[in-house]
């Protein structure tokens, strides 16, 4: 039985979402995300804005609005994150906040840049990692990674008993060592990430604005051929295209069982433009 991670809405141009359940976060903020989510905005608790394009922030306002007023938990805070030095963002949250002047939950605006690490629960973390889009916009991906502690490697080749022994003489702390798991890694909209950004991740949320290579007039997204570059040299457990333009509704299926056929190993997942995906 599969459970629930992802909630996604995304039309290139019109509306991008993100909602992932396991750390009620939610990313980039389209039209119409207030409707699609109903109750469920009540519980979430961080949301991160990737870049200032009216398609990724519209259903702001809406959402702050409905989580205030409709009938829910609005005590909750919410927490806004958005690229450092972004005008059009900082103006918006402003516009936003002055038309709602007696909130009932308190909402938290901060600005991050690459590198940053936000605390989020049960030893995970979010960090922001900037991306390439258009001159002068300010973008970030972000990645969501996990502390976990595994045997050194001097004991590796040790057997179950003789472990447990060991444990015993010196203690757990002394033969674990902690790493970071790097869980899930979401593009926003950009040209392909680095692979070493991408590197062991287990799901890869990335764009694919271009199915077809020859449609693209300016190179500020990412097309399919880069997708398919970009896996050769990454093999994540799990890859979920979105940002696609609605141009390709009709090639959806043919380009999954492509990738599908020539990534065995990897478990894809392609958003349709007019659909809501649950993953």
């Amino acid at each position: 039985m599969n459970i629930l991670e992802f909630i996604i809405r995304s039309k290139a141009l019109y509306t991008t979402w993100i909602y992932y359940k396991p750390d009620r976060l939610l990313f980039d903020v389209g039209e119409g995300i207030s409707a699609a989510l109903g109750n469920k905005i009540y519980s979430i608790e961080k949301i991160f804005i990737s870049h200032s394009h009216v398609d990724h922030i519209a259903g702001l306002w809406g959402f702050i609005n409905t989580r205030n007023n409709a009938m829910g938990s609005r005590e909750k805070n919410l927490e806004i994150y958005y690229p450092k030095g972004s005008k059009n963002i900082e103006e918006y949250l402003n516009f936003i906040k002055g038309m709602n002047r007696y909130l009932r939950f308190k909402l938290i605006t901060k600005e991050i840049e690459h590198g940053d690490n936000i605390p989020l629960k049960n030893n995970r973390f979010l960090r922001a990692f900037k991306t390439r889009h258009t001159p002068g916009e300010k973008s970030l991906g972000f990645q969501i990674l996990e502390r976990r502690k595994k045997l050194k490697s001097v004991y590796s080749n040790l057997s179950g008993e003789e472990i447990k022994k060991i444990i015993s003489e010196i203690g757990k702390e002394n033969v674990l060592e902690e790493y970071v798991k790097k869980i899930v890694t979401i593009s926003g909209d950009s040209l392909p990430i680095s692979p070493d950004i991408i590197e062991d991740s287990d799901t890869l949320i990335h764009e694919c604005t271009f199915i077809k290579e020859s449609d693209r007039k300016l190179r500020n997204h990412t097309s399919l051929n880069e997708i398919k570059k970009l896996l050769n040299s990454i093999h994540p457990k799990r890859v979920i295209l979105y940002h696609i333009s609605s141009r390709y509704n009709r090639l959806i299926n043919k380009v999954k069982r492509d990738l599908t056929e020539n990534f065995s190993d990897i478990e894809f997942h392609i958003v349709h433009p007019e659909e809501i995906s649950i993953i």
